[in-house]
């Protein structure tokens, strides 16, 4: 297929996952006041996972049917990447302070867990296959879904209090045929937003071949900027619903579930442990992830007030750098 076609395909996917993601964002703020849920536990925990279905699809797709590890790899660590970057919007559209001044400090503890989680993925990338691997599936990968459990566990218990607090002054909630027909919604396009990401894999495989461009760089730049775009949708939705915490949240809790998909990819991938045969370059794009983390985790614990240039603030800016650096680096290393 010629170029063209693969750049329609390429949008079409956008827009599917994107207008999915629109809906994702709607039926969850519905049901979460049906069922008396917290907002914030709905971005961390239900949206984060649901939002992330386009890169468990593509990984899968991508080890399983293409063949193109560094794709699924780069996807994986690169939606993590964009999700820190996308926080740079939610600073931008808080118009009277900055995003860290008004967050809850329970982001501090999700920001941890993926630190520790990025760390492990690094050292995995790092040591290739001297790494530990038990029936051709790297250490990793259960170690990453027991921190990822653990974080649910984690978070949800801090938030108990607040989420009591919350069913205690719930509104009437709706009409079961309501929440019925919120939950089939929701379902649809959480089958929409999984269709689009496993056929993405095969159209950004076509396009790096036909552009020149390493599997590595569009797995990490393409294929992480449109499979990130319900996270976006939802996002900018929580936003406009007036809900800070459910848009941090969500980013947050989507890097947490990213990073269990590699150990699920790993499972997927026949040949050996998944990290033990792709580019040393995404290392790089973990390392900036831990950065990018680690800049997070210190505007949440100072909370900035000022702003650069009355834009946004410094660690806003930081992160702006770092995506920057990472997409540049990759793209020389070629791999």
């Amino acid at each position: 297929m010629g170029l063209v076609g693969l750049v329609l395909q390429f949008l079409l996917c956008a827009a599917l996952i994107a207008g999915a993601g629109f809906v994702l964002s709607r039926s969850a703020d519905a049901l979460a006041e049906a069922h008396g849920w917290g907002r914030g536990w709905v971005g961390l925990a239900l949206l984060a996972t649901v939002t992330s279905l386009p890169e468990l699809a593509s990984g899968v797709s991508a080890v399983a049917l293409v063949g193109a590890p560094n794709l699924a790899v780069g996807n994986a660590l690169g939606a993590c990447v964009v999700n820190l970057a996308f926080l740079v919007v939610v600073d931008l559209l808080q118009r009277h302070q900055p995003m860290y001044h008004l967050a809850s400090e329970t982001h501090l503890l999700s920001a941890g867990f993926g630190v520790v989680m990025l760390g492990f993925v690094a050292m995995s990338l790092v040591t290739g296959r001297a790494a530990p691997q038990f029936l051709g599936i790297g250490l990793y990968s259960p170690a990453l879904l027991a921190l990822y459990l653990l974080a649910l566990r984690s978070v949800f218990a801090h938030e108990q209090s607040a989420r009591r607090r919350v069913a205690a002054a719930a509104p009437e909630r709706a009409a079961q045929a309501d929440v019925r027909r919120e939950w089939r919604r929701f379902g649809a396009a959480a089958l929409v937003v999984l269709a689009a990401g496993s056929w993405l894999p095969q159209v950004a495989d076509g396009l790096s071949r036909s552009l020149g461009l390493s599997r590595s760089f569009v797995g990490t730049v393409f294929m992480a900027l449109v499979t990130t775009l319900p996270e976006m949708a939802v996002t900018v939705a929580a936003l406009r619903l007036g809900a800070l915490d459910m848009a941090i949240g969500n980013l947050l809790g989507s890097n947490l579930f990213n990073l269990t998909i590699l150990a699920i990819d790993d499972l997927a991938y026949l040949p050996g442990p998944l990290l033990a045969d792709v580019s040393t370059a995404h290392a790089g794009t973990a390392a900036t992830a831990l950065v990018m983390t680690g800049l997070v985790i210190v505007g949440l614990v100072m909370r900035p007030q000022g702003r650069v240039l009355r834009v946004a603030s410094w660690v806003s800016v930081g992160l702006v750098a770092a995506y920057g650096i990472n997409a540049a680096l990759i793209y020389l290393a070629g791999a």
